[in-house]
């Protein structure tokens, strides 16, 4: 799944359940419900191994989302503001959220291929519900407008 849905669902999750001990490791544990849910995402894993590396089209893409991940997540926590705890709070979710993917970041990007990594991805790939890219995007333009809704309800 892109890091856009993981962050406003991590944000969704802060806005309403205030405690951090148990906004965060909610916000982390939605990684993995989400990754269920059918999807889309650039495969960075096959290209890496084809290639050497994702493609340029597929970095685009990335940088792209996450860009617009931290732009939606920031704007969610700027929502919480003159109340700095709950908004490090939100900030915090969105961050685990996606903690997941982050530790990838490094053998795709950096050349980094350490063992541990590889077997994170291979545990990643492994509940990753993946469909082609239409359906797969719709499913989680939802996912992002239903969290939004949570937000804002």
């Amino acid at each position: 799944m892109l890091e856009t849905p993981h962050v406003i669902v991590g944000a969704a999750i802060a806005t309403h359940v205030v405690n951090p001990a148990l906004a965060i490791p909610l916000a982390f544990a939605s990684h993995f419900i989400l990754e269920k849910v059918p999807h889309w995402n650039p495969h960075l894993n096959s290209e890496t191994e084809k290639y050497g590396r994702p493609s340029k089209q597929s970095t685009y893409i990335v940088i792209a989302d996450v860009i617009t991940s931290l732009a939606l997540g920031g704007y969610v926590a700027s929502r919480a503001i003159p109340d700095w705890g709950h908004t490090a709070t939100i900030l915090a979710a969105c961050f685990a959220a996606v903690l997941p993917d982050i530790l990838e970041g490094p053998y795709f990007f950096l050349n980094m291929r350490s063992e541990i990594i590889k077997k994170w991805i291979k545990f990643q790939k492994s509940i990753q519900v993946d469909i082609p890219i239409i359906p797969g995007l719709i499913t989680q333009v939802i996912t992002v407008l239903l969290a939004f809704w949570w937000i804002f309800s």
